[in-house]
């Protein structure tokens, strides 16, 4: 007999009370990108925000193969080292769990509790899938292809290997890596090893690590991280909308030096210098405004860090003695503008609410 999880720990159960053990389980495991790493262009390894679903698979990569099946004409299977002597591409991108933001809708879904720091940028390298894609052949019919990864476990009660998948159109986007490097240095354990997905624009589900198997298919795939997690919903039983690229986001580095525990921030009065990043899977960065105490002004952006990275901004400030609230908004270029408060869903997806950064200037 299986033994589900309790209402209080169901993921995507809302709840008011305090973060339960299983969640701390969950984020003791996971981890998220401290904001002061918003001060770096690329996102060391080690300070990348990271979510692994179930266990990280320890893979030995001289036996590895990425095997290419389904609905092709001609199935293939790649070594790494094949892989390696392929065409190879460089993007900087950055990535963004779905449930960045989490923590902070009321009522709190339960699940990994994010609260800003689920994101980070890197520069990874791999070969172009469109490429392998051609070889073998993707059959006219197919509609989907299904990426799956080497992590296997159980989620909603059902067993399975983690697996994703994308429109035929969208694999085939010229910029979708099949990453071997991370920052110039090959996969860490954590981060895919030997090889995972990178799809710039979409939020970090898409990007399936540990990746074992690509199967075109002429049918809609409904695995259960399609058509059960990840979706935009408004009840455990409404089916919902799929997540797929990420919202425009202004994130700002926490100023001044933070206390231990609540990690509010003291500034000493005088010029401060406000930094940050702002993206948008959809579109470029077009402005970014700061609140002080709920009076906008707008935010210098720095000159754009590549298609699929985050563009730098700074801020001014007069710091003067006292209590402040500092906030942060990002618009894109289609007008895409962040909310200023949650906007609730089942399962805590999409949070890009603007940041609040409580702020005491010190005399």
């Amino acid at each position: 007999m299986k033994t589900l999880p309790t209402p209080a720990t169901q993921p995507g159960a809302a709840t008011d009370v305090p973060i339960t053990p299983e969640e701390l389980q969950l984020a003791s495991r996971n981890h998220a990108m401290p904001l002061e790493m918003l001060t770096a262009a690329r996102t060391p390894a080690g300070m990348h925000y990271l979510l692994t679903h179930f266990d990280v698979p320890l893979i030995d990569a001289g036996a590895w193969r990425l095997r290419i099946g389904g609905a092709v004409r001609r199935p293939l299977e790649f070594s790494l080292a094949q892989l390696q002597a392929r065409e190879q591409r460089t993007l900087a991108v950055t990535l963004e769990c779905a449930g960045n933001g989490r923590s902070l809708i009321k009522p709190r879904p339960v699940s990994q509790p994010w609260i800003y720091g689920g994101v980070g940028t890197a520069d990874w390298t791999g070969t172009p899938l469109a490429p392998l894609l051609a070889e073998a052949g993707v059959d006219p019919e197919a509609v989907d292809v299904v990426f799956t990864g080497a992590d296997r476990g159980v989620q909603g009660g059902e067993e399975q290997s983690y697996a994703r998948s994308l429109k035929v159109s969208e694999a085939t986007s010229p910029d979708v890596l099949l990453a071997y490097a991370m920052n110039g240095a090959p996969l860490p354990p954590q981060h895919g090893f030997p090889v995972r997905l990178v799809v710039p624009g979409w939020y970090g589900m898409a990007s399936v690590k540990w990746l074992t198997g690509i199967e075109a298919s002429t049918f809609p795939y409904t695995g259960f991280q399609q058509m059960s997690s990840y979706r935009y919903n408004r009840s455990e039983t409404d089916p919902g909308e799929p997540v797929t690229r990420i919202k425009v986001r202004a994130l700002m580095v926490p100023p001044g030096i933070p206390d231990f525990m609540t990690r509010n921030r003291l500034v000493d009065a005088g010029p401060v210098l406000l930094r940050g990043r702002a993206w948008s899977g959809r579109a470029p960065i077009q402005q970014v405004k700061v609140a002080v105490d709920g009076v906008w002004s707008e935010a210098q952006l720095d000159p754009p860090d590549g298609e699929y990275a985050w563009r730098g901004w700074t801020f001014r400030w007069q710091a003067e003695p006292g209590g402040h609230q500092l906030r942060c908004q990002a618009m894109d270029a289609l007008g895409q503008v962040q909310p200023l408060e949650p906007e609730w869903n089942y399962l805590g997806m999409g949070n890009n609410a603007v940041q609040t950064v409580p702020v005491t200037v010190r005399p």
